[in-house]
């Protein structure tokens, strides 16, 4: 060999070893700490170092997850994902001679939705409407009460479908055992995701944390066992204690407890989560008398969906409203979303650019959530959560200038589907 050959050979080696990309790290949710800064007015920093570091320890790295269920209060909370589903997900993407893969999430999300769930993945700014943030907990469309999570079912369902209208694609070829480990990722990230931004809220509104880290009872952290372990479960009587590896009791300070607390209530929020109740249609109506009544109440002033979907559901008028992800870091915090200067430091933390809200389109158009009676039953009743897209009260006893009865709220659907599928 030459030596100018051997010379190329090393430099090429140097340069293909100084090529490997690290294994991906979830991002710190920096828009959340800057949201807290800008509406508190203190610096965030010593909160966001010890909550990254807690929540690193809960929850893993992308290529390892880990789920804390010796921190959960109970069976159901354990239970609500499984590390084998996790794993399956988790990580680069490969497969084996069956065709089986793992890193699932890498394989089919991630471009999207982005390593930590964020949304702001590298297709993000493309798509209209923008990837779902799981970080913030809100998820659109679902068949449970507009605060509540969604049910794996409806996840699933999601996956299998895609939303119709946007660019959320159906997995449908995709194996049913892998969607399993695909729904669990999701809720994964999502748990994680709440939990990081819940710490960060409450160790600047009730731990002393601005200018440094408060004193040692304050500061969030994970009390460690004896054996390296973090404390297997909490106290059966309520107290601020745990149980180590050897059955007694460790005392929690504060700021440990604080992170206990936080993790159980985000997790405990996803379980035995319930459909939204939708009552049977009727079924001695006359249709054509029943749209008839359905557009009235349409384009009356208790549901007034013209004042948002325009008449006859055409569209065409002019939003100047935003979703809950953006307001998260513009109006609610002093913000104006049409201010580029203001709106850049979030920007650089990650935010996506502010984009209106548009209602949408109805007459012969395609619904995201679903265009299925019940679905639009529980759109009118439930809202859309994130969204301007309010809930409306439905009772066999609403007030008539508040409310609608099912048998109303019935026959709104009816017109609804009349001008979508005309």
């Amino acid at each position: 060999m030459t030596r100018f050959a051997a010379i190329f050979v090393v430099v090429l080696s140097i340069g293909l070893s100084g090529c490997r990309e690290a294994p991906p790290q979830f991002q710190a949710n920096g828009v959340r700490a800057l949201s807290l800064e800008r509406s508190r007015s203190v610096p965030t920093e010593a909160a966001a170092a010890d909550v990254s570091a807690v929540v690193s320890q809960l929850f893993g790295t992308p290529g390892s997850p880990k789920w804390p269920a010796g921190l959960l209060a109970d069976d159901d909370q354990r239970q609500l994902v499984s590390l084998d589903r996790l794993a399956q997900a988790a990580g680069g993407v490969t497969s084996d001679e069956a065709n089986l893969h793992t890193g699932l999430y890498q394989e089919h999300c991630v471009i999207c939705h982005a390593v930590s769930g964020s949304g702001n993945g590298p297709a993000s700014r493309f798509q209209v409407p923008y990837p779902r943030d799981f970080r913030v907990g809100i998820f659109k469309w679902k068949s449970t009460r507009r605060s509540s999570k969604p049910t794996r079912d409806d996840l699933t369902q999601i996956l299998k479908n895609g939303i119709p209208g946007s660019p959320m694609p159906s997995f449908a070829i995709v194996r049913p055992s892998e969607i399993d480990a695909l729904v669990d990722y999701v809720i994964y990230l999502s748990v994680r995701g709440e939990v990081e931004r819940e710490l960060l809220g409450r160790a600047v509104d009730e731990l002393d944390y601005d200018t440094g880290p408060p004193e040692e009872e304050l500061r969030l952290t994970l009390v460690s066992t004896g054996d390296g372990d973090a404390v297997r479960e909490g106290s059966e009587t309520g107290d601020d204690a745990g149980t180590d590896s050897d059955g007694s009791d460790v005392e929690l300070s504060e700021g440990q407890a604080m992170v206990v607390e936080v993790l159980q209530d985000v997790v405990d929020s996803w379980v035995n989560v319930e459909p939204s109740l939708v009552p049977p249609r009727p079924q001695d109506t006359d249709l054509a008398a029943s749209i008839g009544r359905g557009k009235e109440i349409y384009h009356g002033q208790v549901a007034n969906c013209v004042g948002c979907h325009g008449t006859d559901g055409a569209g065409g008028l002019p939003s100047l409203d935003y979703d809950d992800w953006t307001k998260d870091f513009t109006t609610r915090i002093g913000v104006s979303p049409d201010d580029k200067a203001a709106v850049k430091p979030f920007r650089k933390a990650g935010a996506l650019p502010p984009r209106a809200i548009d209602p949408r389109v109805l007459a012969g158009g395609v619904i995201h959530g679903g265009s299925d009676p019940e679905t639009i039953y529980r759109r009118i009743h439930e809202g859309i959560a994130g969204t301007p897209m309010p809930s409306m009260d439905i009772d066999e006893n609403a007030n008539a200038g508040t409310g609608l009865t099912p048998d109303q709220a019935w026959d709104l659907v009816n017109y609804v589907e009349s001008i979508i599928k005309p």
